[in-house]
């Protein structure tokens, strides 16, 4: 399986104390995630918003599987012709794991077609993360709820669709809940949603949160991978309905 990790990698440069929490980059700190439960399974590379075409090239997409994707401050420097790119990706088969302030992002928003916004408070709360699912592939080998001891609240409302599938929803100190592991199809693509991950707090550290993201990736893959191209729907001949009326009526 080829996966591509995607990270900003802004705030690491900006902030000492995000610098501090992840060294490497908070994108390849996931990408260790991945490679860490994965294992043989998965060949995995990273690609930042710096890189020529954001290093979501033509050539790079088209031998990614899975497209793991985290943003926040750079959300309006991403090109629009390359989260085009990415989306017809995903709707030809390729897999997208959207991780924490990516809701926000313009591939994740364009899939879902919503605002997709929510309430948040970032003071370092506990949040709970209750697994509602747990014969779902995502949730292979996690506990009941798990614990991440300082966090960035998300809160309810989320403006997204009905997920297809929901596999957690976090609780938070002050009460607030969250839909916070969600799933989608697209296309011939699968979409998955996960919220913890703020760039205060190692929450990328946490052995649960990575486990959940490879699980993730895994899930995301489509077995076969991406189609060559999207469907394309052929415009039928003049007259085709006139024609299917009368061999109706013929009972042919």
């Amino acid at each position: 399986m080829n996966v591509t990790v995607w990270g900003e990698n802004l705030h690491e440069k900006r902030d000492q104390r995000v610098r501090e929490l992840y060294p490497e980059g908070m994108h390849n700190t996931i990408a260790s995630a991945v490679s860490e439960h994965l294992r043989r399974e998965a060949t995995v590379r990273v690609a930042t918003l710096d890189q020529p075409e954001h290093g979501l090239t033509e050539a790079v997409l088209a031998s990614t599987e899975v497209l793991t994707w985290w943003g926040h401050i750079g959300h309006g420097e991403v090109a629009d012709e390359v989260v085009e790119r990415v989306k017809q990706r995903v709707l030809a088969g390729m897999g997208l794991v959207v991780l924490h302030s990516g809701h926000w992002s313009k591939i994740f928003r364009s899939l879902m077609g919503t605002s997709c916004n929510l309430r948040w408070r970032s003071v370092g709360e506990r949040e709970l993360v209750w697994t509602i699912n747990p014969a779902h592939e995502i949730a292979e080998g996690l506990p009941p709820v798990f614990g991440i001891e300082a966090q960035e609240m998300y809160g309810e409302y989320f403006d997204i669709p009905q997920p297809d599938e929901l596999v957690f929803i976090s609780s938070f100190a002050g009460g607030e809940v969250f839909r916070s592991g969600c799933c989608f199809y697209r296309g011939a693509g699968r979409v998955f949603y996960f919220s913890p991950g703020d760039q205060d707090y190692p929450v990328y550290h946490n052995p649960m949160v990575r486990r959940v993201i490879a699980n993730g990736v895994r899930w995301a893959r489509r077995r076969g991978g991406p189609m060559a191209e999207p469907y394309k729907l052929e415009r039928m001949p003049e007259g085709w309905i006139d024609a299917y009326l009368e061999a109706a009526g013929r009972g042919e």
